[in-house]
């Protein structure tokens, strides 16, 4: 759409054979490391289970400890990029622009690379995961090309995709949450794509996602920010030739697809991995908790 030497266990069942193991530092320690260390040296099962539960507790408190010192936009994506999560220069410079901060509710931690609530059961996604997408789409966001963006929530996404489309381009952002489009839009006005809603090439509508939005297609780029349990056919019907849409689908198991329509207008579709995203569904439906 964030995570002390040595480990002392007794049992009466544990007997370890000397010499002892050595003692462990479980906040560098890697899941790899300490299977290592298990082979080297074999607990009871029990013992091993409540080590690697041990293990993944300490790394997820060290890894929000880490996130929460997080305090502006740019060691964000300074983060993302030491972790492996964000690697197009052009993304990164679009994720520095677009300031976070401007698009998460007051009260939260915003550079904490974690999904946050925004009201009427909806979600901003995590920063890895806008990542992500911009890197899928950025081919089809070059200069003077059109987006769609379904689902646009607070309206941060939209504006990446603004910028990188520039002047020339266009984006619409749909959402069917008439408060959250008033919401998003005064975010734009506060972030660097302020000029490009005030010329028109950027504009949020309130509607149903899942029917598109004919007005600036046919589009380049297509991003639907939660998951429908199958492709909106209208969705296709928007994509151009050569365009690329990228869609969480599935109800319980999901997965991000990303959907190439090709030249000759036939389509394909591949898995790029499994997500979690709130339901594609209704205005009611969303506001009743699906």
């Amino acid at each position: 759409m964030r995570e002390p030497v040595g480990v002392e266990m007794h049992s009466s069942s544990l007997v370890v054979s000397p010499p002892p193991p050595p003692p462990l530092d479980l906040c560098a320690a890697s899941g790899r490391r300490a299977s290592s260390l298990l082979a080297l040296h074999p607990l009871t099962t029990s013992a091993s289970l409540l080590l690697l539960l041990l293990l993944r507790v300490v790394r997820f408190a060290v890894r929000r400890e880490t996130l929460a010192r997080i305090g502006s936009n740019k060691e964000l994506v300074e983060y993302l990029q030491q972790n492996g999560a964000l690697k197009l220069k052009k993304v990164a410079e679009v994720m520095e622009t677009v300031d976070r901060g401007l698009f998460v509710p007051h009260g939260n931690l915003p550079y904490v690379d974690s999904p946050m609530d925004i009201g009427y059961n909806a979600t901003i996604s995590a920063p890895h995961m806008h990542s992500a997408c911009l890197e899928l789409l950025e081919k089809n966001l070059q200069p003077g090309m059109h987006a769609l963006d379904v689902g646009s929530g607070t309206g941060y996404l939209t504006a990446c995709f603004a910028l990188m489309v520039g002047p020339q381009g266009r984006v619409a952002g749909v959402e069917h949450i008439p408060e959250l489009v008033a919401s998003s839009i005064k975010n734009i006005q506060n972030s660097a794509a302020a000029p490009l809603l005030k010329e028109g090439s950027l504009v949020v509508h309130v509607g149903d996602g899942r029917l598109g939005w004919p007005d600036f297609g046919p589009y380049d780029a297509i991003h639907v920010g939660a998951a429908a349990p199958d492709i909106p056919r209208p969705l296709l019907d928007q994509l151009k030739p050569g365009g690329r849409m990228v869609i969480p689908v599935g109800t319980f198991s999901q997965d991000l697809k990303v959907v190439e329509k090709k030249l000759d207008g036939s389509i394909s579709v591949h898995n790029e991995t499994s997500v979690r995203y709130v339901p594609l569904t209704s205005r009611e439906g969303q506001l009743q908790g699906y």
